[in-house]
């Protein structure tokens, strides 16, 4: 099938589905769920006109475009661009006095 006659046929289940709701709206009133279905066919009703404009000017609906693949070179940065920056949190470079010690506490600095 082409896209028109999917479109069509989508239209036309949804026209299907808005008789129903009309006619349980007559048994059961006007509740806050009825209301809501008829808001939900409202928007399908809007989304399937916007998907048959994209489908009449030849776009592809729902395709999202590819990014772009950058590539990282596996050599190390330029270490001139990491002048000023503070190094903390986890892997930080302060040195062994800094670093866990053999019973699973900090280390602290004493005083020379």
């Amino acid at each position: 099938m082409t896209v028109h006659n999917e479109l069509a046929h989508a239209r036309h289940a949804l026209e299907d589905l808005v008789r129903s709701v009309s006619r349980m709206q007559n048994c059961l009133g006007d509740g806050l769920d009825l209301r809501r279905v008829q808001a939900d066919a409202d928007h399908l009703r809007e989304d399937l006109d916007l998907l048959g404009q994209s489908a009449a000017a030849g776009e592809p609906a729902g395709v999202p475009a590819r990014p772009d693949v950058v590539f990282i070179p596996p050599t190390p940065y330029d270490s001139s661009m990491w002048v000023g920056c503070e190094d903390e949190g986890i892997g930080s470079r302060h040195g062994p006095e800094q670093r866990r010690g053999p019973v699973g506490r900090l280390s602290r600095r004493t005083p020379t």
